[in-house]
Order: structure tokens, then C-alpha cells, then sequence
């Protein structure tokens, strides 16, 4: 009998643990943000833009329909002297309880990244509900709130349309990475190592980009997409790279998964184009007379995508001096990278970090300076790269057309 007694009132004490609905949530009180604009508005308050998905309208119906007719995002806009004042000021506005968890890209103006950006980061940071997974952008030559306005034709939700095409540039074309809030904090904080973002621009009629007319044409009037990469020290805006020279800085991170290498032969301009499918980047440092100094090896492969030339691609002395051509073209855009970086006092590529690991006692001398000393760092590159393939024709009929 008393061991029953014991066991009831145990059970009685674990019953107010077992209440899993203490505190639910109702998806219909909730409004899901998928995105965030943040701007600076006339009287200095943040202006932020929340899109909010209308879920009507995009879930799928049973016959495989692409659910209603509405548009798939609604944008409220709020102010405030602080992030949390603003998104808080938003709920006169929207009649649901604003839902973080499932918000996939913040969009900073440039002029917030130049000036304001670490006062907002604390709340994207320190919200529980709020993923520290979630990517960063920076609009460029356009504001955030444009950004997160525009329409998208083959992505209903804007915000997949720019976190998908990121990693289809980064793995296609390898002058953008995913850069998420976690990974800027992580290089903000560092001693040795500074942050950088991907640029995103909205291209054409800007006016346009919030219609829904630009959803029901072949070619639409404005649409998004990236940018270069936004150089940033001490968490404040320094500088931009494009093209080459981000491709080089990914190079660098060894994030390259693929691109394309155009490179000369015979004095003809981009009479080859070389597409690399494997990559390898090391990164080591060695110390001259108490003197860091950065060596960069890259071994990569690829094939052959274009041959615009009359050219034998079954000679192998041809397909060896195919590979010099392109490891010097890979070895140029990586140094290339370096100098820009050098130029803005950036050391978005670690070395400092590397050289505190590698030799702390130098470090501690250098670590007050860096900048200047990464600034005149010097930095090796060694290319190796060999050309696997050369497509499903070895001879090309520019050959066959000269014989």
C-alpha cells in the first residue's frame, strides 16, 4: 500500500512536466517572415521590410495547381531606433504574431553596411526564435527594401529565388559563397581574419519590380541577382571586388567547385574555354627571418568546353601546354585577389589567423599592425592543373574546315 501511495503521488508530480502545449503556437496567428530589407530612413530610424509569405497562394493544390491567384508575398514596412523597436512596431501594421524561424535572407543597404551594421547585429544574434543560419546580403547600387519587393518568375517566394541562385553561382560560375550571420560574426570577432558578403543588385525598371505584370511576361522588366562580393573591417563596409578577383577570393577559401577559364592560343583572344570540375587550395606559411610569408598551392582539373580554334587536342604536348596557359590564368586571378584585398587592408582570407596558429610570438609582435602588415604580406601562388577530358570531340571542325 505504501508503495502504491508513492508511486501515484510521483506520478502526480510528473504530470505538469508532460503539458506539451504550454506554449503552442497557432499557425494562423502566426505570419512567417521569409526576409528582412534593412535601410536608413530620413530621420536616421532603421527602416526594415519584412515579406511575409501569403501561404494561400503558394502551396500546391490537390490537382498539382499552384495554389491562388494573389501574390505570393505581402511587404510590411516599420522604423525604429532599434531593430527590436522596429520589428515591434510592425505588429500595428500585420495582424499576426511576425514568425522568425523560417526567415532565410536579411538584406542590408549599403549604406547600413558602411555605417550601422554592428548595431543591428546583437538582435539578429541573440533572438532565440532568429537563425544564426540565415544568409546575408548586401544590396547593391539599390535599397534592401527593393530587393525583398521585386517578384520572381520561377521561384513563387523571392527569397529562394537568391539563396538558390547563389549556390548555383557558387558552384557553376565561383565568384559568390553562401555567407550566413554566424560566419560574418565568426570573422568580425577575429583577431587575424575580416568578413565579407555577397552583393545583390536589382537589374532593369525598378518601378516594375514590385508588379505583378512582371510575373506574366518571357522577360521580365527588372529582375535580381548577385553582385560581387562586399569587402568589410571591423564590421564596416570598405570595398567591393567583382568578377575575377572574387573568383579568386574563392579560390583562396578553396570553396571553387566549378567555373569557366577562357584563355588564348595563337594570339587569338579566348580561343580556348576550360571548365576546372576538381579543385584543391592549400593554404601554409613559412617565416623568413621572423618575416610571415603566405604560399598558396591549387591543384585542379577540368575539362575542355570550347575550342574555338583550329587546334589538335589528341597532340598531348598541345594538352600540356593547355594546362600551363590555365594554371597561369589561375595563378594570375588569385594574386589578383590577394592585391585587392592588400589594397583595402583587408584580410578577409585568414592569414592572420594562420600566422597566430603557426608562430603565436610573432603574432603577439604583428598583431596591432596587421593591417599594414598584411597589406605588404607576401604571398606565393603555385598552380597545378591538368586537363582530364576534352569533351565528346577531340578534333574540331574548325580543323576539318581548314584541311
Amino acid at each position: 500500500m505504501k508503495k502504491s501511495l508513492i508511486i501515484v503521488t510521483i506520478m502526480l508530480m510528473l504530470l505538469p512536466m508532460l503539458s506539451a502545449c504550454w506554449n503552442q503556437k497557432e499557425l494562423t496567428d502566426l505570419a512567417f517572415v521569409m526576409a528582412m530589407g534593412i535601410d536608413k530612413g530620413k530621420d536616421k530610424k532603421f527602416k526594415v521590410s519584412f515579406q511575409l509569405v501569403n501561404p494561400g497562394n503558394v502551396t500546391t493544390g490537390q490537382n498539382g495547381g499552384g495554389g491562388g491567384q494573389g501574390l505570393p508575398i505581402a511587404v510590411y514596412r516599420s522604423t525604429g531606433d532599434t531593430l527590436t523597436e522596429a520589428a515591434r512596431n510592425a505588429t500595428k501594421k500585420v495582424s499576426r504574431r511576425l514568425y522568425y524561424a523560417h526567415t532565410n535572407i536579411v538584406v542590408i543597404s549599403e549604406e547600413i553596411a558602411k555605417k550601422e551594421l554592428l548595431y543591428i547585429l546583437d538582435a539578429l544574434d541573440r533572438d532565440p526564435e532568429f537563425r544564426t543560419t540565415t544568409e546575408m546580403v548586401v544590396a547593391r547600387g539599390c535599397t534592401a527594401e527593393e530587393i525583398v519587393t521585386t517578384l520572381t518568375i520561377l521561384d513563387r517566394l523571392p527569397v529562394n529565388k537568391i539563396t538558390k541562385q547563389i549556390k548555383a553561382s557558387e558552384a557553376m560560375l565561383g565568384e559568390n559563397a553562401s555567407v550566413n550571420i554566424d560566419e560574418f560574426l565568426t570573422g568580425l570577432v577575429s583577431k587575424g581574419k575580416q568578413p565579407f558578403l555577397n552583393g545583390y543588385s536589382l537589374v532593369g525598371i525598378k518601378s516594375k519590380a514590385r508588379q505583378k505584370e512582371n510575373l506574366e511576361k518571357t522577360t521580365t522588366d527588372a529582375f535580381l541577382s548577385s553582385d560581387g562580393l562586399a569587402i568589410f573591417h571591423d564590421g564596416k563596409l570598405r570595398g567591393w571586388v567583382n568578377r575575377d578577383t572574387a573568383r579568386g577570393i574563392i579560390w583562396i577559401q578553396d570553396k571553387l567547385k566549378s567555373t569557366d577559364i577562357s584563355i588564348s592560343w595563337k594570339k587569338q583572344k579566348k580561343a580556348l574555354v576550360v571548365a576546372p570540375i576538381r579543385s584543391k587550395t592549400k593554404v601554409s606559411i613559412q617565416f623568413i627571418n621572423q618575416k610571415p610569408q603566405i604560399n598558396i598551392k591549387v591543384d585542379s582539373e577540368g575539362w575542355i568546353s570550347e575550342a574555338n580554334t583550329d587546334i589538335d587536342l589528341t597532340n598531348p604536348e598541345i594538352i600540356g601546354q593547355i594546362d600551363t596557359l590555365v594554371e597561369k590564368e589561375i595563378s594570375k586571378q588569385i594574386l589578383g585577389s590577394v592585391k585587392a584585398a592588400q589594397k583595402l587592408k583587408s584580410d578577409i582570407f585568414g592569414f592572420g589567423d594562420r600566422v597566430h596558429i603557426a608562430n603565436p610570438t610573432v603574432w603577439k609582435k604583428l598583431e596591432k599592425n596587421w593591417d599594414e602588415e598584411f597589406a605588404a604580406l607576401k604571398v606565393n601562388v603555385k598552380t597545378d592543373f591538368y586537363v582530364r577530358r576534352e569533351g565528346i570531340r577531340t578534333k574540331s571542325f574548325w580543323s576539318s574546315m581548314n584541311e
